[in-house]
């Protein structure tokens, strides 16, 4: 059945920059009501949790398993909001083990890398729960719509206000709109929806807005880096050859590795019923595409099993799987952003009444989930001034 909702605010997107600015902003807006629009099942985007209803009881982090801050610009705004997760135990050091592999592998060179400069934290739940606790934090949970399973397919711009058709034909009306995705402002959004015009640009004709106009153009420049994400439920009697008994242990591997066996990185993930899930990242563009071409998924599984077990034959932490693991195959819609970072000073048009946040915009935590809190934490900041106009 098809729906009218109204919201003072709407957000595209449910990602952990969204969760950090729909919490920031009703911390000073209390009064307010806000939807936030999801295509998956669950919060979190690529921070998020694979909670099987296959395999019960297995919970998989597998787009960030954990995060870096690095805030070598000592960003006071940034460095509060870490502590503050801190200190209400939403998150906490990460201090599993790191292991390089292949031959001339430099750890310190690793851990200078996107995924390990600076300090490193785990959610003290799940990632997807670390978003879901965000939002709730100060009980302003009621104050938000959740719309799971939710895609936006088009965007009006008419006296004021925000209308946004959803794939399912609901209308959501909103004061304000905030697009954490960047799907609806992007060329990739074209063959997605199968649509001609990309969804802002038909909302906002060109030369209406010059900062519109600019963000598209730079983002018509900035590409992503696909991404596969194997997800390997063991068997019960797996484990580790050696003892380790802490949560997480992450395994990169050099480029020589990387392009022999096709796989980025693993990562062993201890589950609360002591399995061990294994989690595997490749960004190989033609491991990729023979998957998609590939007609038969058992078969690519079983590559999976042959080079993993190659990978780690003569290891001596890991354990040989036997291949009667069960796996399931992840394409991410988009992956971690490209190229051009969108300038921090075109994150909302005051005329248009819309707001833009997430890991695409420029600073050292551009494609992370550092870049993902701090835009929504400056672009909340920039909202502190509308407050009248509400």
């Amino acid at each position: 059945m098809k729906s009218d909702f109204s919201y003072d605010l709407l957000i595209i997107g449910g990602g952990i920059s969204a969760c950090v600015f729909a919490s920031k902003f009703l911390q000073n807006n209390i009064s307010k009501k806000i939807g936030i629009i999801e295509i998956g099942r669950r919060l979190g985007g690529r921070s998020s949790t694979r909670i099987s209803k296959k395999f019960k009881g297995w919970k998989l982090n597998h787009g960030a398993p954990n995060f870096n801050i690095s805030n070598s610009n000592d960003n006071l705004l940034l460095k509060n909001y870490i502590d503050q997760l801190l200190k209400n135990k939403f998150i906490k050091i990460d201090d599993s083990e790191l292991i390089s592999l292949g031959d001339n592998s430099n750890l310190e060179f690793l851990k200078k890398s996107q995924f390990y400069c600076g300090d490193n934290y785990l959610s003290s739940f799940s990632m997807g729960e670390l978003s879901q606790k965000i939002i709730e934090f100060n009980d302003l949970r009621d104050k938000i719509d959740l719309f799971f399973g939710t895609l936006i397919v088009d965007l009006k711009f008419n006296n004021n206000e925000w209308i946004s058709i959803s794939n399912n034909g609901d209308k959501l009306i909103s004061k304000y709109l905030i697009c954490s995705s960047n799907l609806l402002l992007h060329k990739r959004s074209l063959k997605i929806l199968n649509i001609n015009q990309i969804p802002l640009r038909k909302a906002i004709p060109e030369n209406k807005d010059k900062k519109i106009d600019l963000l598209l153009n730079l983002l018509d420049r900035q590409s992503f880096i696909p991404r596969l994400t194997f997800l390997i439920y063991t068997n019960e009697k797996y484990c580790y050859k050696d003892f380790y008994s802490k949560k997480y242990r992450y395994f990169f591997l050099n480029k020589k590795l990387q392009n022999k066996y096709k796989f980025e990185r693993v990562i062993f993930q201890l589950q609360d019923n002591n399995k061990l899930g294994i989690v595997v990242h490749t960004k190989d563009i033609d491991f990729i595409n023979s998957f998609i071409n590939s007609k038969d998924e058992e078969f690519f599984k079983q590559a999976i099993f042959s080079h993993f077990n190659e990978l780690f034959r003569n290891n001596s932490s890991v354990n040989q799987l036997t291949c009667n693991e069960e796996i399931s195959i992840m394409k991410w819609r988009a992956s971690q952003p490209s190229g051009y970072a969108v300038p921090l000073s075109l994150q909302f048009s005051k005329k248009y009444r819309i707001g833009f946040c997430g890991d695409w915009f420029e600073g050292e935590g551009f494609g992370r989930v550092e870049g993902s809190i701090l835009s929504a934490l400056i672009l909340e900041e920039k909202f502190k001034t509308l407050s009248n106009t509400f």
